[in-house]
């Protein structure tokens, strides 16, 4: 575990009496592709949750992002290249002894590399921690379970009105129907990018370990909501996926996960990691073309068991050329 942040007091205003100051931390969410597995580098603990490599903000850091580095770097040994900020979060409890704590989290995108350092660093799947968002071999049989468990909170609600409310932000989230009957829950009304929100609705529905720790149960979630991660750092983990797959369709941020030389279809099998849906392979190489995101190496390789395929390199003229260069999936590609 890090360090805690040092504490100093100021006095509130028109009060005799002193306030803890802000703690400011810093987290990673470090993520990583390997052939079709999106991973996110995390911190083993021996209470058997993981989490996010972090760290107090120290003096001798210069910039924020500097001592993000820094910590990164001690923890795991790990160098960061592609670097931006996601979320602050600063709920009133988030320090210890009740004192106010911000958390600033951070997306970087890396190359997987065998991390090493001070604590037990090891690269995790994301859909470790989020099953239900993978859809690549269809639906997620972990929808199965959580299900009633939300239309059971959906339903238990002191009001109609609120009930309803609930069942409304399920089906948004979820794509169904969102009430009684036979399962509205399909790939069709699914929005990959609604991350963050459907682990909300599971945290205020009590199905995954966060709520129910916080709320000071020793019981455990009683379906296979995905593994556990200390503090809020399983919903740094959502917003850093939704932020991603969004981004990847106006922006050329999945080719700083992928080599210096790759194929189509290693391309795609990246896309489809992050995005957890499959593509339709002539459509997808199809919008690579036209979009001129690549260019060839005159070179071929054989590892994809058959035929040698075509090696390409991202064409980084591209960001010159226009403003929003992305991938498109939503409606881009189709799926299979």
């Amino acid at each position: 575990m890090p360090p805690t942040p040092p504490q100093q007091t100021v006095t509130a205003p028109g009060s005799h009496m002193p306030e803890p100051a802000l703690a400011i931390g810093l987290s990673a969410v470090i993520v990583a592709v390997t052939g079709d597995d999106p991973k996110v580098l995390t911190l083993r603990h021996g209470d058997g949750r993981d989490s996010l490599p972090s760290g107090p903000l120290e003096r001798g850091h210069r910039t924020l992002e500097v001592g993000l580095r820094s910590w990164v770097e001690r923890q795991t040994l790990q160098e960061l290249g592609y670097v931006e900020q996601l979320y602050t979060f600063g709920d009133r409890d988030r320090g210890e002894d009740g004192t106010r704590a911000l958390s600033l989290a951070y997306l970087a995108l890396v190359r997987e590399a065998r991390p090493a350092g001070d604590a037990d660093a090891a690269w995790q799947s994301w859909y470790r921690y989020f099953p239900w968002e993978d859809w690549r071999e269809g639906r997620p049989c972990v929808l199965d379970s959580l299900e009633p468990g939300l239309r059971a909170w959906a339903a238990g609600a002191a009001h109609g009105r609120i009930s309803d409310m609930r069942a409304e932000r399920i089906a948004l989230c979820f794509g169904g129907a969102g009430g009684g009957g036979e399962s509205g829950w399909n790939e069709a009304g699914w929005n990959e990018e609604r991350v963050l929100e459907r682990y909300e609705l599971l945290y205020e529905a009590g199905l995954v370990g966060e709520a129910l720790r916080e709320r000071g149960s020793d019981r455990v979630a009683l379906v296979p909501s995905g593994t556990e991660m200390r503090e809020d750092h399983r919903r740094m983990l959502a917003l850093a996926i939704a932020r991603l797959r969004g981004k990847i369709k106006y922006r050329p941020v999945v080719f700083e996960l992928m080599p210096p030389s790759f194929s189509l279809g290693q391309l795609q099998q990246a896309v489809e990691a992050l995005s957890g849906s499959r593509l339709h392979k002539q459509n997808f190489r199809r919008l690579v073309e036209q979009q001129r995101l690549v260019e060839e190496t005159g070179e071929t390789t054989s590892e994809t068991g058959g035929r040698p395929a075509r090696l390409v390199r991202f064409r980084r003229e591209v960001l010159l050329e226009r403003p929003a260069p992305g991938v498109r999936l939503t409606g881009g590609f189709g799926r299979r």
